[in-house]
């Protein structure tokens, strides 16, 4: 992989996080759940494993509703695994709660941009 490409592949990985957290922060459903592939899994710790869009969807929408707002990440870690994925870590809080995501696998897309393919998180508080 050449520098340029790892460049834009961290870059593609960064807009699409920042995506997802001002969908999340917006109280947007429909955006967080655009932020993964179709047929992603996503593990969050203590509620559940939940697979494909309808799922996930349903998870974020309970969570909004909920009032939880304000995630931030805190210290992220950004591991390239290939030319096409990147694997984030990093420790989080929200308004109600706080936590760690110990692997969110950004994989790009043919159009450059990057989608999750897996989302584990667990929410200690």
């Amino acid at each position: 992989m050449t520098d340029d490409n790892h460049e834009a592949l961290i870059a593609a990985v960064q807009e699409a996080s920042a995506k997802w957290i001002a969908a999340f922060n917006a109280g947007d459903a429909d955006g967080c759940t655009a932020a993964y592939e179709k047929d992603a899994v996503m593990r969050a710790t203590p509620f559940g494993t939940f697979t494909g869009h309808t799922e996930i969807h349903a998870f974020w929408s309970k969570l909004i509703e909920s009032g939880f707002t304000g995630v931030e990440y805190i210290n992220p870690k950004i591991e390239v695994v290939d030319a096409q994925s990147v694997i984030v870590s990093s420790d989080w809080r929200m308004n109600n709660a706080h936590g760690v995501i110990t692997k969110e696998l950004w994989v790009l897309q043919p159009d450059g941009t990057a989608l999750l393919r897996e989302d584990d998180f667990e929410a200690l508080g």
